[in-house]
């Protein structure tokens, strides 16, 4: 069973039936994703929601959301051999102290340490626990699995399912869809200190002009400051981008755009992405000018402020719809995504691609259609580059036993 904490956060719940079709109909594609992995369910894992992460020597790594030893999710490794991949059970959660449905994936530091979230187990008042934050560390060819914090369910946050942020000094960072001061999530900090993880909450959100239920995707660290989106609230109740910076003595929360709704953008749940010039692009699964979501540029104003366009909104066919991913640029230039659901066929989502003339213009072309198992299902996440510039990412869905897959895409 998902969590119906975190589900409910993220607003309406991701449902679609899934056709088997055949990879025939991809012919029209100038590239086709490989399937390098398919879940097998049960003590292999099973419902990758996961954004995926990448090593120096090529390594993946992601989280699945069900299925390990005791179904309470997995941590996996995937690594490049001859010509195919092998899939590695890092850890399986039991659901219990250690925590149970890990959402979004893990965040690698300089030693090769994994770092995520789990949005139930743990204790506190929550039904099912309250989730937790956890580290992963690789001794001997082992994994150790720690919990660095247990989420009450009361000031600190409840449900925690985006991944995790490191800075320079080992502090994460991260954000919950609910519990804190206000019952709307919050953005925390563990630092290390004599041994102990301890929480530091940098911001309760309000539910007002700065937003509420951070969103699914991770907190980015540009500059010393924090970047993130608030899927809700807002002054216009469509979700927020915003910063947060350490100045002495304490944390600046400013919001930087509250979106609009139709036809501007509203309801971001993935993550941002910034380009050399400074600028922010995002996706929204809602608004847009047909209401099946949209992709956005935030543009940083000599005055401090910053002006939004929407680049294009999906209009729910071919082209997908419902977008929840982080945009990730290919070697080429051109801006990549996917849509959790639309397309051809099964509606299973698809790739995207958006290309800019250089004057300002922007075109969005379906680089891919999912097509159901055995081929990739429903993209719930962005994908993530190697230093070739292959695209990687994982679906719910789909592959040869229709309970996941990781996929490989070069453009």
């Amino acid at each position: 069973m998902e969590s119906k904490s975190f589900l409910h956060s993220l607003g309406r719940v991701l449902t679609t039936s899934l056709a088997v079709t055949t990879l025939l109909g991809a012919a029209w594609a100038a590239r086709v994703p490989q399937v390098i992995y398919s879940l097998a369910g049960e003590n292999d894992g099973e419902y990758t929601d996961t954004d995926l992460v990448i090593d120096s020597a090529g390594n993946l790594y992601g989280t699945s959301v069900q299925g390990g030893d005791f179904g309470g999710g997995t941590v996996f490794q995937l690594s490049p051999s001859g010509n195919g991949w092998t899939h590695t059970v890092l850890y399986s959660f039991t659901g219990g102290a250690d925590g149970g449905e890990p959402y979004k994936g893990v965040t690698l530091d300089s030693e090769g340490n994994l770092y995520g979230t789990a949005v139930t187990g743990g204790g506190g008042f929550c039904e099912g626990g309250c989730g937790v934050a956890y580290k992963l560390t690789h001794v001997g060819g082992s994994w150790t699995q720690t919990v660095i914090h247990t989420f009450t369910g009361g000031n600190d946050g409840s449900g925690p399912g985006a991944g995790l942020t490191l800075d320079k000094h080992g502090n994460v960072y991260g954000m919950t869809p609910t519990g804190g001061a206000n019952g709307l999530g919050v953005i925390f900090r563990l630092r290390l200190e004599n041994g102990i993880w301890k929480i530091k909450v940098l911001h309760p959100f309000t539910g007002g002009d700065d937003g509420a239920t951070g969103s699914a995707g991770r907190i980015v660290l540009r500059g010393g400051t924090l970047y993130g989106a608030a899927t809700v609230g807002g002054a216009n109740g469509q979700g927020t981008v915003f910063s947060l910076k350490h100045v002495p003595g304490e944390w600046q929360f400013k919001t930087l755009y509250s979106f609009k709704g139709q036809p501007d953008a509203g309801f971001p749940y993935g993550g941002l992405t910034f380009d050399k010039a400074g600028n922010i692009y995002g996706t929204t699964y809602y608004d847009g000018a047909n209401d099946f979501g949209s992709v956005y540029q935030l543009s940083p104003q000599p005055d401090g402020s910053w002006s939004e366009r929407v680049l294009y909104s999906f209009k729910g066919g071919k082209d997908g719809l419902g977008s929840i991913s982080n945009l990730v640029f290919g070697k080429n230039g051109a801006l990549y995504g996917t849509t959790s659901e639309g397309g051809a066929g099964c509606s299973c989502g698809t790739i995207f691609k958006l290309t800019s003339d250089g004057q300002g213009n922007w075109k969005e072309t379906p680089a891919y259609r999912f097509m159901g198992a055995p081929d990739a299902a429903f993209a719930y996440n962005g994908m993530v580059a190697d230093s070739a510039g292959n695209l990687y990412g994982a679906t719910v869905h789909g592959g040869a036993n229709n309970d996941g897959a990781i996929y490989k895409f070069t453009p």
